[in-house]
């Protein structure tokens, strides 16, 4: 490949592009597509040179260009909410009557059953069904009244939904009142009304707090299109009677939070930083750009304060004798670098002694305490999207860390740096299954990058990719670059690029076939690894180490992969056993040995959760 090339092409493309919505991706048709089912489009696409079509059928050479645009975030729609058909807590067998309270003596209460069709009760949809389907059998006594009064169930499960902040949920969300007695009035009529009236309300709300605690409050699909998720089905149906018979209401309540060590982590981080409070004693650090060994800062006294209270023992033991010897110089000296240095080592960060954001952030603690929080209640609620439990053996990608991590009977064997997309091609939030490793691959161009970079380029140099390399097909068909109308229609033009040390996949790619066209890949461009943020790519997941990966997946050696690849001929392996892989984005997340970590929210998206989470509460709240 030329220098032109890299220049062109491979620096705007080095990685697959996403699939934009509604648009259907150019790709090549090799093995993993036979493998895949896929198939070549026939429809018709002009291919004759421009100098030998009409002028007349020729798109006008000033037409604007076309443009693929990238999935878009929502304005949050809460799910729907009605009112509990109470008309079908009548009794079936007395048609259109009340039951007669002297045939079901055993089974209802003294509290008379008709009050129940007069509460008017608001609950999502889902809720109010499971409400009718329960109240509507005469057999079933009421759940949280004994008498004429609010029995220990109902407090034992008021008390777990008070309480359903601590795993991540807006007690707000759940409250119900208890009724009091009217001293200015002593009619029983009342009290019994207002009885069932919070009986029915309780139920609501326990219903309500099963399903949030179960699958989240808010359904992912509508944050954004770049959020793919199957949304949790959560049985309501046993839910009343479970807490009715269960000997502790409370206990069996709190059974249907997650309770996977992720998940646990974050509960007990967000226990932790609640009782610290807001008062946590952050080392500010006021920087705004970059500051570089030999600069002169007036912020050198904060750096060196907060590495001395954040750095590790061996590394404050190591550099004792300039920490002894600082005096409150504001210069950049040598010493204070090689101090800033090995603080970056630590941390993961690129150990160069220049000063940015992300090490600002490792030397401050990251957020404050409110911060935290905020990012423990969105990881809660977004861990809740995926499966309780995440197996014993899967791959995480954690956007916001830049980072994959190989999980294998149940503990984390491998981790790598990543690269993902760009905030204009970001990466999808999802999850699926790994099926197949493809060495020395080709790059099917996605027709974003087709059309949003490539087609300004070639409408005034047809020829580039045949020069670049690149092929290109039509229906099916192989053809020139020069021979397309790049006036024309796209869409059943497809190119790629082929295995070649310059090829943008490198040397292999692992494949979880989705419809966003992401994957995990080999890159020539090493060098973004040594950032420290890396969203750089169209959308997929560059790795560091490709070969240990793939080697991990396909339950072999990296001597093993390295010969698949020293082939030099494109082919694909299945893995032994499909392996969940979560494309996931949490700003806050568990170590692999339970410490929570916080990220910056590259994308912003925990903004558009929270919104979400408040136009949820305003839905419920609010009265039709």
């Amino acid at each position: 490949m030329t220098f032109l090339l890299r220049g062109a092409v491979s620096a705007l493309a080095l990685s697959c592009g996403i699939a934009a919505m509604g648009v259907a991706p150019a790709h090549a048709y090799t093995l993993m597509d036979m493998i895949r089912g896929d198939r070549a489009r026939t429809q018709s696409t002009i291919v004759n040179p421009r100098s030998s079509v009409p002028s007349f059928l020729q798109s006008a050479p000033d037409a604007p260009l076309p443009k693929v645009s990238s999935p878009r975030y929502y304005t949050y729609q809460p799910d729907a909410m009605r009112f509990v058909d109470t008309g079908k807590f009548t009794d079936p067998v007395v048609t259109g009557a009340v039951a007669d309270a002297s045939a079901v003596t055993e089974t209802m209460p003294s509290v008379q059953r008709r009050f129940l069709i007069e509460a008017k009760v608001r609950a999502p949809v889902d809720v109010a069904k499971a409400l009718e389907a329960y109240y509507g059998d005469v057999k079933n006594p009421l759940v949280w009244l004994t008498g004429t009064d609010v029995n220990d169930r109902a407090k034992a499960a008021m008390a777990v939904l008070a309480d359903a902040a601590s795993v991540g949920l807006d007690a707000a969300d759940y409250a119900v009142p208890v009724p009091t007695e009217d001293p200015t009035n002593p009619d029983p009529a009342i009290r019994d009304r207002a009885l069932t009236q919070f009986e029915l309300e309780l139920s609501a709300k326990v219903l309500a707090y099963v399903q949030d605690t179960v699958r989240g409050r808010i359904d992912p699909n509508k944050l954004s299109g770049y959020h793919d998720f199957k949304r949790k089905d959560v049985n309501l149906a046993p839910v009343l009677k479970l807490a009715r018979m269960s000997p502790d209401t409370a206990a069996y309540l709190r059974s249907r939070t997650p309770d996977g060590p992720q998940f646990v982590a974050l509960e007990d981080e967000l226990a932790k930083l609640r009782a610290e409070g807001a008062s946590d004693d952050r080392i500010d650090i006021a920087l705004s750009g970059l500051l570089r060994p030999g600069d002169n800062s007036s912020e050198i006294p904060n750096i060196v304060k907060a590495i001395d209270k954040r750095g590790s023992a061996a590394l404050k033991g190591e550099h004792a004798a300039t920490l002894a010897a600082y005096t409150g110089s504001t210069d950049y000296s040598p010493e204070i670098v090689a101090l800033v240095e090995g603080f970056q080592q630590e941390h993961g960060l690129k150990p160069d002694g220049v000063i940015g954001q992300a090490t600002v952030r490792a030397m401050t603690g990251g957020d404050s305490n409110a911060s935290k929080v905020d990012k423990l209640i969105v990881a809660m609620e977004q861990a809740r999207w995926l499966p309780a439990d995440l197996g014993s053996r899967y791959v995480f990608i954690n956007q916001p860390a830049y980072m994959v991590y190989y999980h294998n009977d149940n503990k984390e064997q491998l981790s790598m740096r990543v690269v993902v997309g760009q905030p204009s091609h970001q990466t999808f939030f999802f999850q699926d299954q790994i099926e197949t490793v493809e060495f020395n691959p080709f790059w099917g161009v996605p027709q974003s990058i087709i059309i949003n970079e490539m087609l300004p380029r070639l409408r005034s140099d047809p020829s580039y990719l045949d020069r670049m390399g690149y092929e290109v097909t039509v229906g099916g068909r192989a053809v020139a670059s020069s021979s397309v109308d790049w006036y024309g229609s796209t869409t059943n033009v497809s190119v790629r690029q082929p295995p070649s040390d310059d090829n943008a996949l490198g040397e292999l790619k692992i494949l979880f076939p989705n419809a966003h066209a992401i994957y995990m890949h080999d890159t020539p461009s090493k060098s973004f690894f040594k950032r420290d943020m890396r969203a750089l790519s169209h959308g997929c997941v560059r790795l560091a180490e490709p070969r240990a990966m793939a080697a991990a997946v396909l339950n072999t050696s990296v001597d093993q992969i390295g010969k698949e690849i020293a082939t030099g001929k494109n082919h694909a392996l299945q893995v032994p056993q499909k392996i969940p892989v979560y494309v996931a984005y949490f700003t806050a997340w568990p170590n692999k040995d339970g410490v929570v970590q916080y990220f910056d929210d590259v994308y912003g998206r925990d903004a558009y959760v929270q919104k979400a989470f408040e136009a949820t509460t305003k839905a419920r709240d609010a009265q039709i």
